[in-house]
């Protein structure tokens, strides 16, 4: 599924959230669409859905569920900073109930932040694009 979070197009940065519960996934696109920059969302229900969006097109962030139907969100995290193409997208993992275990998995990938989905909101999008931002500038 694909879907624009402010009904027109944006600069080309796409947020893929990676999350099996439709209500979710809901909220966290009504998330993105109120913070800046404007981006387009995509969204994978399973970490092979995913896999196959990371391989169609350049993502810019990526929030994570950490309970999927085929696999662990932390354990996808890892996998991803493994990679030297994506382990540069900064990573948001939203979870129903963050375990010890879970962040600690999480800061060995690299996860920007770890945040219960009741408490997810624009501040996290924000401060992870503009980390984005200054590390792209840096490059230059």
């Amino acid at each position: 599924m694909q879907q624009n979070a402010h009904g027109h197009h944006s600069s080309g940065s796409t947020c893929l959230i990676v999350e099996d519960s439709a209500f979710d996934q809901q909220m966290m696109a009504r998330v993105v669409g109120r913070a800046g920059p404007k981006m387009n969302v995509k969204v994978a229900a399973t970490l092979q859905s995913a896999r196959s969006a990371l391989a169609a097109g350049k993502i810019s962030l990526i929030l994570l569920d950490n309970n999927l139907p085929d696999g662990i969100g932390a354990e996808f995290a890892i996998e991803l900073a493994a990679d030297p193409e994506l382990g540069n997208i900064p990573v948001i993992m939203v979870s129903d109930w963050p375990t010890p275990f879970m962040w600690e998995k999480a800061a060995s990938a690299g996860v920007l932040y770890v945040v219960n989905k009741a408490e997810f909101g624009v501040r996290y999008v924000d401060q992870a694009l503009r980390g984005r931002l200054r590390k792209k500038a840096r490059l230059n």
